[in-house]
């Protein structure tokens, strides 16, 4: 691999970075009842977005939908099998409760996402699509709902009208 793919690639992971980071930061400038501060953020997070997908689009690792289903069951799959195990470990070795709690909830969550990619695989694959639905999120585990919200998380027990709409 050239520098110049190195480089696209470390770009590509810093701009979306920054990209979380400033949303994370337009959420606290929020409660801190800064929406000005806030919209800046929230500008600045999309100009970093445009900077990644522009990196990303260059490594030319935006495929085919089939391709990128299998990409997205891979990454779903390390996760699943050996970083979020690798990760609860360390936290539970370290007595880091909340990095457990942490963990533990994303790698149950990515689970649910694999199953999601795999069963749009799988469809695509007999010539279909996957129904057209609205997703609702748990804002505290990230869990996706299909259709509706539930009562409760089944993941982290966030009641379903905290839930928001995808």
């Amino acid at each position: 691999m050239s520098k110049t793919q190195d480089d696209l690639k470390a770009a590509f992971a810093g701009e979306s970075q920054a990209n979380r980071r400033y949303l994370a930061f337009a959420k606290k400038a929020e409660s801190e009842n800064q929406p000005g501060v806030a919209k800046l953020f929230r500008a600045a997070a999309e100009g970093e977005t445009v900077h990644a997908l522009n990196h990303f689009r260059n490594l030319g690792e935006t495929k085919g939908t089939a391709e990128n289903l299998a990409a997205a069951i891979a990454g779903e799959t390390y996760e699943i099998e050996k970083m979020y195990p690798e990760f609860l470990g360390d936290a539970q070795d370290e007595n880091e409760k909340r990095a457990e709690m942490s963990f533990s909830g994303a790698l149950k969550v990515e689970r649910v996402h694999q199953g999601l990619f795999k069963g749009a695989l799988a469809k695509l694959e007999a010539g279909e699509d996957v129904a057209d639905a609205d997703f609702w999120i748990c804002p505290v585990c990230g869990f996706p709902a299909k259709d509706h919200a539930p009562g409760v998380c089944p993941v982290c027990a966030t009641p379903g009208d905290k839930f928001y709409k995808v």
